[in-house]
């Protein structure tokens, strides 16, 4: 029996701006510099409508941002320049995340990642805040107010972690304020925010210390993953996923909506997992895991930064192999990968979804209204080790236009999937230029025209829906 679900075209709307494309994370500041990063980060604007971009140390000392000769602070941000000009050079604008610590300032010599962030808190607040508006009030000169104050200043990152400090409150809120105080004796309409925590931590107990210490903030910053607090290694995704539940980061957002009360809600980072290495996010399933938890998150957050757009990434360490699980939407070749093609069909939503009528365990279904066409927008997908099947998927919808045109496009394990002819090819490690065609090839979705049953003024689609797919049905109907 199919599952069933319909929807009337000129129902009354909500509206849906496309907050997903707010922002989009990479891994750190160095990486920027490199041609490559430059043109993936160049397609994903133009092909994806992304307009922020959000990484790790831009402070750090392999930026140079700031060293010390004898007794003197040598101050350089021609590093930071590059990539900013760069990136407004092609109509992008920096979410500028406020680390690592320079090892001139920090108090300690404890440090992350492969790239050896130094995390510990600065040795003397003053003169970190000193540097804080040295930076700011050069940004200001090189770029005017005008455009700096479309930036948005983020505090460190996952302050509540101890992998990036000292995970205390205390540490940390002092450190939020004289970043922010020094960002806003620049200039006080420019935005600046946190707590940047992991887990949808230490919301309201932020919120508190602002309020009483008279701090500014101007929005809520958080990260979430599907895999947090299990209590598991990250190389036990599967286990870790299979004991969450359907929808948590939806639930979880809701809450964060709800402690942040009329400020904006940032989620700077989230993804399928926090597994660096998680095959999944190289499958179909990410692309159905996206879909599901972008569309459920409407209402709840005014950006929500996907980590990451990129596996020109080295967090842990560089690697080579073409599909390696990295967080990344492209491959290190820029090979799209069915996340890449699951923001593709979000960017080609219109802007109101109409309400749709139905319910099933597995499968989702929403009507997405533009100009002149609207999408029947589907997903099936379940959590690893919960119980998934083949749908066959009915949707009905009154009031479409006699003249309208319907076309469809697919991703699951046939259709648009690169990583499956990859490992046709015998899973190598090095690609020739012919083999990264080819997978580029293979990653494209496919536009097939589509039949309109009718039934009086109604009109009907059954559409055959695989475990972990997605499929975007196109009404167009402007003349």
């Amino acid at each position: 029996m199919a599952v069933q679900f319909s929807a009337t075209l000129n129902a009354k709307a909500t509206a849906l701006p496309h907050f997903w494309e707010h922002t989009v994370g990479s891994g750190h500041a160095t990486l920027a510099l490199r041609a490559d990063w430059q043109s993936q980060i160049k397609r994903v604007h133009e092909e994806l409508g992304i307009r922020h971009v959000r990484f790790h140390g831009i402070l750090s000392d392999d930026m140079s941002t700031l060293t010390v000769e004898g007794e003197h602070a040598i101050y350089s941000f021609f590093n930071a320049d590059q990539i900013f000009d760069f990136l407004l050079s092609i109509g992008m604008k920096p979410f500028v995340e406020l680390s690592f610590m320079p090892s001139a300032l920090a108090s300690g010599d404890k440090t992350a990642f492969h790239y050896r962030a130094n995390v510990t808190g600065p040795k003397d607040l003053a003169r970190w805040s000193v540097l804080i508006r040295k930076l700011v009030r050069h940004w200001i000169d090189r770029y005017g107010l005008a455009e700096v104050r479309q930036w948005y200043f983020e505090v460190w990152n996952e302050p509540n972690l101890t992998v990036f400090g000292s995970g205390k409150q205390d540490d940390y809120f002092e450190l939020y304020r004289y970043t922010a105080e020094a960002i806003k004796a620049m200039d006080a309409s420019l935005k600046v925010g946190g707590p940047a925590t992991a887990d949808n931590a230490w919301i309201a107990d932020f919120m508190g210390f602002c309020a009483q210490q008279q701090v500014a903030y101007d929005f809520i910053s958080t990260h979430h993953y599907p895999t947090d607090s299990f209590g598991k290694p990250d190389d036990d995704t599967v286990t870790q996923l299979a004991d969450s539940k359907r929808s948590v980061l939806r639930e979880e957002a809701r809450e964060v909506r709800r402690q942040a009360g009329e400020r904006p809600v940032y989620y700077t980072e989230w993804c399928t997992s926090s597994n660096p290495r998680d095959a999944m996010h190289d499958d179909p399933y990410a692309a159905a895991f996206i879909v599901k938890t972008v569309m459920e998150a409407q209402g709840l957050v005014q950006g929500y930064s996907y980590w990451a757009f990129s596996d020109i990434f080295e967090e842990n360490y560089f690697p080579s192999q073409p599909f390696q699980g990295g967080f990344g939407l492209l491959t290190i070749h820029g090979v799209a990968k069915p996340s890449f093609r699951a923001y593709e069909l979000l960017h080609g939503l219109g802007t109101e979804t109409v309400p749709v009528h139905g319910q099933h365990e597995t499968v989702d279904a929403w009507l997405i209204r533009g100009a002149d066409f609207a999408t029947v927008l589907l997903t099936n997908f379940a959590l690893p080790r919960h119980p998934i099947e083949s749908q066959s998927v009915s949707f009905l919808i009154d009031q479409l236009p006699e003249h309208a045109t319907a076309t469809i496009r697919r991703i699951d394990h046939e259709h648009a999937n690169a990583k499956r002819r990859w490992e046709q090819m015998g899973k190598p490690d090095y690609l020739s230029s012919s083999m990264v065609a080819e997978l580029h090839e293979a990653s494209r979705m496919e536009e097939t025209k589509l039949e309109i049953g009718r039934q009086g003024d109604r009109c009907e689609w059954l559409i055959e829906m695989p475990p972990q797919s997605v499929a975007a049905i196109r009404l167009q109907y402007g003349r």
